[in-house]
């Protein structure tokens, strides 16, 4: 067993149902597909500029958040990409959905307590949970 704070070197991995952005993408799709098959009589209003540039603004908050994120893990030298092994911890984002709760988040939260152990368990007791 390593002592509290040393990194071990291993090749595990959380074990990630997929990774979150597929996810996410795997939504959008279904999404346009149950408006394409099950069409609600809700109206879309599609010719408002203010529409547009509200739209148009929260797709480029999330491009925003999406290149803060890509920064900070890069920046913490550990891999984005989650069928890679972990190398340090970096502050985690509120899922979005059920999906990401249990099928990425849970699994994570299992590998990153096994794999540092006593440094997990001060690091997750200092931190709220969801923010």
């Amino acid at each position: 067993m390593e002592p509290a704070g040393q990194q071990v070197n291993d090749t595990g991995i959380a074990g990630v149902i997929a990774r979150p952005p597929l996810l996410f993408l795997a939504a959008l799709l279904l999404g346009l597909a149950s408006d394409r098959l099950l069409p609600w009589p809700f109206a879309v209003p599609g010719t408002d500029p203010a529409y547009w540039m509200s739209a148009g603004s929260m797709i480029l908050v999330g491009l925003a958040l999406a290149a803060a994120g890509i920064r900070n893990f890069s920046r913490a030298g550990t891999p984005v990409p989650t069928n890679k092994p972990t190398r340090v911890l970096v502050i985690l984002m509120v899922p979005l959905a059920i999906t990401i709760r249990y099928g990425v988040v849970a699994r994570e939260e299992r590998y990153l307590e096994t794999k540092f152990v006593a440094t997990y368990r001060v690091y997750r007791a200092s931190v709220r949970r969801w923010l």
